[in-house]
């Protein structure tokens, strides 16, 4: 009676059609617990030999009673509903499902897992930037492929549920490792210059939304912290406002969220000029939102960009996205002396580098403002 063999061992012999053939045993089935045996053919004795090496080297990293089970799409469901939904913030849950259900599924969805290859995501990515944009009546003037970056976030998306898939043992490795990914043209910074910001107040102030773009542009805040603030989140004695929720929109709902990051809860110190100007939007509101939507409860996102459209189009401003109000005031601070540690943490940035990097522009000019100056004093 043949030995019966370990799982990872393998044996090599001679076929009746003159190829050799490793045949290795690769587990255990786990429904009816016989072993899954799995070989590798070849012309040459040695040349089975190196192939069963890799294979069993590879049989390592894989438990086969899970391989065969799931095509791309399957998996990506999967992931997306066990691991994402619990890692990934909720805000961005209605984006992970856009880019699984409009570019992933009916491009390489039905591919089995296993068979994913670097060349099939190279391939993916090269369509969606060439025509990758969803068939939309809003989007028919715009380029019909995806940016950089989208592509990139999506590569993100199928790298995160990949990495998954090989510690669960399904796949060997993640074919998304070795994608060669678009790269990211850097786009210009844009702000309400200084001179125009007195032109937007003021039609803010006639539109009704004053105290909001206001506090915007006094704090630097995100949208959704914005829109998050609570009454309770004042500290009138000190001046201070404290960042503690997001609003977004979730599954077609408005509702609170956690921040961004951990540095994203924070505490922000204001003038006194803003703690009138929030005192004002008080007397305004009998809600617990300090920005509500007019029928109480937080307001969407949706709807502060529009109003911010329809200000800046009376006030004969070119457009601006609202984060760039956030922008906005990182400037400014920084062009009139503020440190670059302090705009960091009122912005709630993970660290001052990331900071740096994302305003040189402002502290470039600043240190050659600073060059001048000192070329200047050590004039002989």
């Amino acid at each position: 009676m043949a030995k019966r063999r370990s799982n990872g061992e393998g044996n090599i012999r001679k076929r009746k059609d003159g190829r050799w053939e490793g045949r290795y045993t690769a587990g255990r089935d786990s429904v009816t617990g016989k072993q899954i045996f799995k070989n590798v053919l070849g012309k040459t004795q040695a040349e089975v030999k190196e192939k069963l090496q890799k294979a069993l080297a590879q049989a390592k990293k894989i438990d086969f009673a899970k391989t065969g089970k799931y095509t791309v799409t399957m998996w990506l469901n999967e992931w997306f509903e066990n691991v994402a939904k619990i890692k990934v913030r909720p805000s961005s849950h209605q984006t992970y499902r856009g880019y699984i259900d409009h570019h992933i599924a009916p491009n390489i969805g039905n591919i089995p897992l296993e068979n994913l290859t670097t060349m099939d995501l190279q391939k993916l990515y090269r369509k969606l930037l060439n025509k990758g944009r969803v068939d939309r009546a809003e989007a028919k003037q715009q380029p019909k492929g995806l940016s950089a970056k989208t592509v990139r976030n999506i590569n993100q998306v199928i790298s995160s549920a990949m990495d998954f898939a090989v510690a669960q043992k399904i796949i060997p490795e993640n074919p998304c490792k070795a994608v060669a990914l678009p790269k990211v043209e850097h786009k210009e910074m844009q702000t309400i210059p200084t001179e125009q910001l007195q032109a937007f107040l003021q039609e803010a102030k006639a539109t009704g939304v004053y105290e909001m773009y206001y506090i915007e542009l006094a704090t630097g805040l995100r949208r959704g912290e914005l829109l998050g603030l609570k009454w309770t989140d004042i500290d009138w004695k000190n001046g201070i406002i404290k960042v503690r929720r997001q609003v977004a929109r979730v599954d077609g709902q408005i509702v609170e969220a956690p921040l961004k990051t951990k540095n994203s809860y924070r505490a922000v110190t204001i003038s006194q000029q803003a703690i009138e100007v929030l005192k004002q939007q008080k007397e305004k509101t009998n809600d617990q939102y300090v920005f509500p939507s007019p029928n109480g409860g937080p307001i969407s996102p949706d709807s502060v960009n529009n109003m911010l459209k329809r200000v800046l189009a009376r006030a004969g401003i070119p457009k601006v996205r609202f984060h760039d109000l956030r922008h906005t005031f990182a400037t400014i601070a920084l062009q009139n002396g503020v440190d670059i540690k302090t705009v960091s943490g009122m912005l709630g940035h993970f660290s001052a580098g990331f900071t740096l990097d994302t305003y040189a522009h402002v502290t470039t000019a600043a240190q050659k403002e600073a060059a001048d100056t000192m070329g200047n004093v050590l004039q002989v």
